[in-house]
């Protein structure tokens, strides 16, 4: 990736070729070695940070005219702040490759004609000679040391993910980043589920489903259906609508029981998405002794009273009380020949609903959402649109 970078980018080839200590993380660009003065005088090295915007996967662009900046405030030679810096304190996390680069504030220093910089090697020029000229000049001091750190983070997306440095929860996407997901199950709900985690830069997800791609699932599934997709096997639909988009993502072409204890192994969490009982009985048979945590979503529906109601649940299996869970009876473990969700109806509204609440669940979890008050179930109950949760 950074040899792509600098390949396709004139600008930033002109920075390395000058001799800046150029670094690529998480859609930030990274000048290391800025020399500046402190308070007392002193030579400081700091680094220069700035966002990036992917224009097609090659080609990168600015965002704006301002920079972030990792060191304390530069003075100029009177000891005194440098002026027409702006800006203000300011913090961001960057990947563990860039640990070293700490912000401390930010910096906006707007370009006097037209209001822009022309690209990359301008915008760092001119702030270089802000923020180090009277470094370089007191102490002799020199930005181009032409150390090149090449380590840029290794992303499962084959897209540049602009929106998460864009709006700073770099360090938060990072806590998803060892996860092993498996997906059983690519019904309804379990395909909007695949759709949300392949959008988490989780390191691998494996799904499982044995059916074929019909017509029905056409009309619950997200993404784009082409009529020669149906009647081939989920897994090789599935397979091909999101081959393009990420890295480390498999799917298997069968059922899932205490049979398949093998391709579960590294798997760190797993979505039970199975509408019949007797299924997911089995595969609890599976998830419990192999200590892996998992939540377990379904739908009771009925129209009774004409037009349809029900509930959407959620249901958490922590690995270290998931038999105590199992034993509250929460999830139904045994088939119910009177849901009217087993005829097919068309509800892709509720199997998107039941996967987000799954994949908030899982966020906070993680820490990447905050969860004030923990619980194991929710259920969202149609007639009343409110969501009830089981501590």
């Amino acid at each position: 990736m950074f040899h792509q970078l600098v390949s396709h980018n004139p600008d930033i080839g002109k920075l390395l070729e000058k001799g800046y200590a150029i670094a690529f993380d998480s859609n930030y660009l990274i000048i290391r070695d800025i020399p500046y003065l402190n308070e007392n005088g002193d030579l400081e090295l700091g680094a220069i940070v700035s966002k990036y915007v992917s224009v097609d996967g090659r080609r990168i662009a600015q965002e704006d005219h301002q920079v972030l900046f990792a060191g304390s405030i530069p003075h100029d030679l009177s000891g005194k702040p440098i002026p027409n810096l702006g800006g203000g304190p300011h913090s961001l996390s960057l990947s563990s490759a860039c640990n070293d680069v700490v912000v401390e504030r930010s910096f906006s220093n707007k370009p006097t004609v037209g209001g822009k910089f022309p690209d990359f090697f301008e915008k760092i020029e001119s702030y270089v000679t802000i923020i180090a000229g009277p470094a370089i000049s007191r102490h002799g001091a020199n930005p181009l040391t032409y150390r090149a750190v090449e380590e840029i983070p290794h992303s499962v997306f084959k897209f540049h993910d602009t929106l998460t440095s864009r709006a700073e929860i770099t360090e938060l996407a990072e806590r998803l980043k060892d996860e092993v997901v498996a997906i059983i199950g690519l019904g309804g709900t379990g395909a909007y589920l695949l759709d949300f985690l392949v959008r988490t830069p989780v390191k691998e997800i494996r799904a499982f489903d044995f059916d074929l791609y019909h017509v029905h699932n056409a009309f619950r599934s997200p993404g784009r259906v082409t009529a020669s997709e149906f009647d081939k096997k989920k897994s090789n639909v599935y397979a091909r609508r999101y081959k393009n988009f990420r890295e480390r993502l498999f799917f298997y072409d069968k059922s899932v029981d205490t049979t398949c204890a093998e391709d579960l192994d590294e798997v760190t969490f797993a979505f039970v998405c199975v509408d019949k009982g007797s299924s997911r009985n089995g595969i609890f048979d599976l998830l419990i002794p192999k200590g892996i945590s998992f939540i377990d979503v379904g739908m009771g529906l009925n129209k009774k009273s004409g037009p349809i109601e029900g509930l959407v649940r959620t249901t958490y299996y922590s690995a270290e009380d998931s038999q105590a869970t199992r034993n509250m009876g929460l999830a139904p473990t045994s088939d119910e020949a009177d849901d009217i969700y087993n005829t097919n109806i068309q509800i892709s509204e509720l199997n998107a609903l039941n996967a987000a609440l799954a994949v908030i669940k899982f966020k906070q979890l993680k820490g990447f959402y905050l969860e004030e008050d923990p619980g194991i179930q929710t259920i969202f109950e149609t007639a009343e649109t409110a969501i009830r949760r089981l501590p």
